[in-house]
């Protein structure tokens, strides 16, 4: 009767010991942990290396490897309109909001991601657009609607056609078994705030290991005093505004005088 559950643990040992005798681990290096946004910043191109690393004396995987990184920027509330034609007039006829969601987000892979995990795996991890979970307010609920729903299709599009949602499927590249390199591509009108970087490694279409980093993108130089003033010292800001604005109106009434 003892002999039963003895073997049935026993097995449970060797099979946790050769789960772990797998094991691997993520390291990751970011080209630039800090973006500064100045006058002439047009975009930049960010680097991800990394490493995957097994246990000591163990090798890489003869399957090799695939990798997901998702990069979120600061999270913001967004509101989706529906525009009609009303006695031939557009005005909002319906609206949805999104409430804090990334105000940038790219998902990257190796290789097509239904290559790199199943659809349920793939939903469950939020890889690619369609699985990301973007929460949205309906009347009194919070929620996530169905992928093909109009207003979050046109959402991601509309944030698509800014740069600040996309995917792609083949950022990442494998300089050799055991290190990669992936490419993230800032535009220039990233939002400013923290960044974060989560990395997946994949192996046989199931998750083995995971790390995350981040960045952060700042403004710097006038455009950072300017910014601190208007927040920090606001009337002393619209003071100054409501006289350059002035000086201005003066400068060209003089430009432009007809004698």
């Amino acid at each position: 009767m003892t002999m039963r559950p003895l073997l049935l643990f026993s097995f449970i040992l060797i099979a946790a010991g050769a789960t772990a005798a797998r094991a691997e681990r993520l390291v990751v290096s970011l080209s630039n942990h800090r973006v500064q946004i100045t006058s002439n910043y047009v975009g930049e191109d960010l680097v991800l290396f990394g490493t995957v690393e097994p246990d000591p004396g163990k090798t890489t995987r003869p399957g090799g490897y695939d990798l997901v990184v998702t990069v979120t920027g600061p999270r913001q509330t967004f509101r989706a309109r529906r525009k009609s034609r009303v006695v031939g007039i557009w005005v909002n006829a319906d609206s949805r909001e999104f409430v804090r969601v990334p105000s940038y987000l790219a998902i990257l892979g190796n290789r097509p991601f239904a290559e790199i995990a199943d659809a349920d795996t793939r939903r469950r991890l939020q890889i690619g657009l369609d699985n990301f979970l973007l929460t949205q307010r309906i009347g009194a609920d919070f929620g996530d609607t169905v992928r093909d729903d109009p207003f979050r299709l046109a959402f991601v599009r509309l944030q698509g056609q800014q740069q600040l949602y996309y995917e792609i499927p083949n950022a990442i590249t494998f300089l050799t078994p055991a290190v990669f390199r992936a490419a993230i591509p800032l535009p220039a009108n990233a939002p400013t705030g923290s960044y974060r970087l989560d990395v997946k490694l994949f192996a046989g279409g199931a998750q083995i290991a995971q790390t995350n980093t981040a960045l952060e993108v700042i403004k710097a130089g006038f455009e950072q005093y300017v910014a601190e003033a208007a927040v920090n010292k606001g009337f002393l800001y619209g003071l100054v505004t409501a006289l350059m604005a002035l000086c201005t109106g003066w400068l060209a009434s003089v430009v432009f005088r007809r004698d």
